[in-house]
């Protein structure tokens, strides 16, 4: 498998959305899963192969960063081998980065525990989350970092309320910038969202660029161009 690659980690194929899940084999593992995603030429990668090596990329990298700008952590992380232009390893990228940035900014917890703990939820976080189920995993993930930082569970009060108030914010802010998918836009914005957030509700002050400019555009298939605020095409604050 190629890094940075758009479509088929196999052989750059167009993918295709099935309207109703079928059984397809892995090509990596071979077990068999109900999926929508598939490539023209029939090859399927499930999550857990398309994200592993990747993952192990992403928490390496935020068990060691002193840095308390989070999208300096994902843009970081985004060039590495193994962190794909789209797939579900972005819902751990983007949790496991603002988790790293709390931290080196103040924020009080056991990074290494946090980073074990984002990784095991955002693994059950499809890929396709976005379209199929109406809720960007990147915004799924803010909500975990939140959660996470302040040890929310079903039964918490405050807690309970700012994990889900803030995935509420990070899909607003997503979903007006308008389709088709792209997951570098998307951590971006879930990291703003952030940022804003822990200042006003956790005073953890994180820090932000002046600008946040995507170079990943040639390899997205479907990039907005001008259209999208982090496009090199403009700056944008």
């Amino acid at each position: 498998m190629n890094g940075h690659l758009n479509d088929c980690l196999i052989c750059d194929g167009k993918l295709e959305y099935l309207d109703a899940a079928e059984e397809m084999e892995c090509v990596i593992c071979h077990k068999k899963h109900l999926n929508n995603v598939r490539c023209i030429n029939r090859h399927y990668i499930c999550d857990e192969c398309h994200s592993k090596r990747g993952a192990k990329i992403i928490l390496e990298v935020c068990r060691t960063t002193d840095s308390k700008n989070p999208i300096e952590i994902m843009q970081k992380l985004m060039a590495k081998p193994f962190i794909h232009m789209h797939g579900p390893e972005h819902h751990i990228l983007t949790g496991a980065a603002l988790l790293a940035a709390y931290h080196n900014s103040g924020g009080q917890l056991d990074l290494n525990k946090a980073l074990n703990e984002i990784e095991r939820r955002a693994k059950q976080v499809p890929g396709g989350a976005c379209g199929f189920w109406g809720c960007c995993g990147a915004a799924i993930s803010t909500g975990m970092f939140i959660s996470i930082a302040t040890g929310a569970t079903p039964l918490s009060e405050r807690e309970w309320s700012l994990s889900n108030l803030i995935t509420s914010k990070v899909l607003r802010r997503i979903s007006a910038l308008g389709g088709p998918r792209c997951c570098k836009r998307n951590c971006f914005t879930a990291a703003k969202v952030a940022v804003e957030f822990t200042g006003e509700q956790l005073a953890v002050n994180m820090e932000l660029p002046v600008d946040i400019c995507c170079f990943f555009s040639p390899n997205n298939h479907e990039c907005k161009g001008a259209l999208c605020p982090y496009s090199p095409q403009h700056s944008n604050s």
